[in-house]
Formats: C-alpha cells, structure tokens, sequence
C-alpha cells in the first residue's frame, strides 16, 4: 500500500526544498486551520531531535495523554512520520487525508512542495483525532520550516547546532543558528542543549529579543550503565532507565527532561513513574541499533553528518573491537569531515551507492577515504549495498570485526525496508 502514498505525493516532489511559510499558511487555511487546534512542543538541530522527540513522546503516552509525534525523514514507510501515541496513521487514513488535501489546493497558486503537503497532513490528523498535544520535529532549519505555523509552543527546543544543512541555510554556524533560532516565540519557554559559541550568542541573542524564559541544559550524569540521573533546581529531580545507546544521550534524555519540567511546572501531570517506563519503552529505529543479519550482529546508525559521525565512532570505541564500516553517503554530505570523524587505522572500509537518492560515487569516496586514512586494512566498492554486506560477513579475518552500516539515513532505511521483509 505504499506505493498508494508515493503515487499521492509524487505531483509535488519536483518542488523539492523549497523553503517558506506562505504555501504552508494558505494550504492549512483552506483545510480549515487544524493547527490552531493543535497544542506543541517544537523540536529543532542537527543532531538529536529524533531522540528528543522519541523520549518525549513515548513517556507523556505512558502519563495518559493522547500524543501526536510528528518527524522527518521515514526511514521504511510514510506512516512512520505521523504517529499518535507510538503508533503510525494507517495507509488508507494517510491516504484519504493526502486526497483532501489535494482537493482543496487551488491550480492558480504555486504548488506546495512534497514536506509542505505531508506536514500538513500531520496537522490535520492530529486536529481531526484531538490530541492533547503534538511534539513537532523541524524538517529543515526552523524559521521557515513548514511546522513553524504556531505562534505559541508550549516549548521550543534546541537540540545542538553543527554545519549541514548549509546550502538552504547559510555558510556559518552563525547563519545555521539564525535559522534554527526562528522557531523561538514571544514569551514561550525555550529548552536549548550545548551549542558552540558562535551558535549561542545568536540563539542567546534571540531568546532575550524575544523574552523568552530559557534553559541552557547540560547532560545527565550517568549513574551505572544505561543509567542516568538528572538534577534541575526548582524543575526536575529524576532517575531514569537509558534505553538508547551512545553518550550523546546523557544530553538528549536531559533536554528531554527539562522540557518535562516544564510541563509540569505548568499543570500537566507527568509522574515519576511515567517517565521512567516511558524511557524504558522508547525506541528510535537506525540510531545505534543493534539487528540480526545472516546470523550476524550488525550495528545501523546513519551517521549522515560530522558530528552523528563523532557519536557514532565514541560508541564504537567502547567495544574495544576492529570495526568493517560498510558506508553509503549523499553527494550533499561533507565527506571528508565524517571520514575524518569515523576512520581510525585498520578499519576497513567498504563503500556503497544510496539507492533512489542523489549518492556520492563510490570510487570517489574511496580515493577520499585512503587521503583522509592512508592506513585502513582495506577499502572496496561495491554497486549496491547487500552485496557488499554479504561480502562483508563472509571475509574470514581474525579477530572478526563489527560490521556497521552507516553514513545515510536513506541507506540505513533502504537496509531496514529489506530486512523487515525478509
């Protein structure tokens, strides 16, 4: 059935990124507004938001609230993208909504593009199901990002500010925090994690323009292993399960935290005991997750960016084995600092196209890769993925290695699709 959804939304993907909120204001004007019907939590930056929304909505679903998640990019099916209560709108509900939406989009305007229509979509199932609330993960930036529709989140958050993302949003982190800034709001409280300095002044800056009542959160601290306690004076004393790996989570669990207290701090009802079994119960597909391949453990992370890059090999460090990168990257990506990030002597490296997307050439990665670390055990490239994982498995080196598929979300999604057929 999912073709069904592709079939929907091809007439507005030439559109591609095309940054803006007038289409998106028109669109759900004529579909009756449903997002001033909507109460959010608004989620932005380079890294990290995925988690932050994950924890989110999995623990105020476990406090008793009707919880509408909403992010981007899916990494099997559409549906993954408009969530209520951890559970995907079905394909003929996505279906019918998108056929709305088509109806009511006039010819003599400009299209909206592909991310316009299915935020809008989310906007109007949420609404139409009347959630309590609805924690809205940014597509692209922020100030012009489709989900920057509301004047009044019940709180904005930053997650963390690194270059991607630079040819729609600007040259410097300075121009990178500048756009994600833009989903700050008059008087509404902010939630920001740890940004560089050039990035904090600018959301610094912003947060006061705007009265905003701001909390600069610093990471948990972790208590036994995967577990961590968070201390917030007058906000937030807790203890938690860690269900999501990597140390990068001591401040994703903490921003999500903050964000908690501050529901709380406002009336909504959120105990202990909630956000404990929610954390325990959240997952986040692709993101340092362990699966079975062929009767091996293989580790899938997208790793799409420098510094999910940076996470990523922190973790595999802590498995004290020789590692077997199998890595696909888009031609968009800044290689050569996630090969920088990744590498270390020894690895080996195989390198594989991003199917249906626009993908960086192998051959050329592996020219970069030998530049970037001229003492890996062993650099390959392959014309497609599974070929080169089975490649991968069936090499008798000692000690085995871990094998890890990384470098795009896409790639990681593609790889998902296939084993969740199989």
């Amino acid at each position: 059935m999912s073709t069904n959804i592709d079939a929907l939304l091809v007439p507005f993907q030439r559109f591609g990124v095309h940054l803006g909120l007038e289409r998106i204001n028109r669109l759900l004007s004529a579909l009756g507004n449903p997002h001033h019907q909507v109460k959010i939590i608004h989620v932005t930056g380079t890294n990290g938001k995925g988690s932050v929304c994950a924890y989110l909505s999995s623990i105020l679903t476990e406090a008793g609230y009707k919880v509408g998640r909403y992010i981007s990019p899916h990494l099997i099916d559409w549906t993954e993208r408009i969530c209520i209560n951890e559970t995907p709108i079905t394909t003929e509900s996505l279906a019918e909504i998108l056929k709305t939406i088509q109806s009511v989009i006039s010819a003599d305007e400009e299209s909206p593009t592909q991310f316009e229509v299915i935020t809008a979509a989310a906007w109007y199932y949420f609404a139409q199901n009347k959630v309590d609330l609805a924690i809205m993960e940014v597509g692209l930036g922020g100030r012009l990002d489709a989900t920057n529709v509301l004047e009044n989140p019940l709180v904005s958050v930053i997650t963390s500010i690194s270059r991607e993302h630079w040819q729609n949003l600007g040259p410097t982190i300075a121009n990178i925090a500048t756009e994600k800034a833009g989903i700050l709001k008059l008087n509404c409280p902010a939630v920001i994690g740890q940004l560089p300095t050039e990035a904090k002044s600018v959301v610094e800056e912003k947060s006061q323009a705007l009265n905003c009542p701001t909390i600069w959160v610093k990471p948990a601290i972790l208590t036994q292993e995967q577990t961590a306690k968070y201390q917030l004076e007058n906000l937030i004393e807790i203890e938690y399960p860690l269900p999501l790996l990597g140390q990068v989570q001591l401040m994703n669990s903490a921003i999500a935290m903050t964000t908690l207290g501050i529901l709380r701090q406002n009336g909504w009802s959120i105990s202990d005991t909630a956000i404990s079994q929610g954390m325990e119960k959240t997952r986040w597909l692709g993101r340092l997750q362990w699966v079975q391949w062929k009767n091996k453990r293989l580790l899938v992370d997208g790793a799409h960016n420098p510094a999910a890059a940076v996470v990523l090999r922190q973790y595999v460090n802590t498995l004290n084995q020789s590692i077997h990168w199998v890595m696909g990257m888009l031609s968009t990506k800044d290689h050569e600092d996630i090969f920088r990030a990744i590498l270390r002597p020894h690895d080996r490296l195989s390198l594989v196209p991003v199917p249906d997307h626009s993908t960086a050439n192998p051959d050329s990665l592996a020219i970069l890769a030998k530049t970037v670390c001229p003492n890996l055990s062993q650099v390959q490239t392959f014309n497609e993925l599974f070929n080169a994982l089975d490649t991968a498995i069936g090499e008798n080196t000692e000690p085995e290695p871990t094998i890890v598929l990384c470098g795009s979300l896409y790639l990681v999604g593609y790889f998902l699709k296939y084993l969740s057929k199989s």
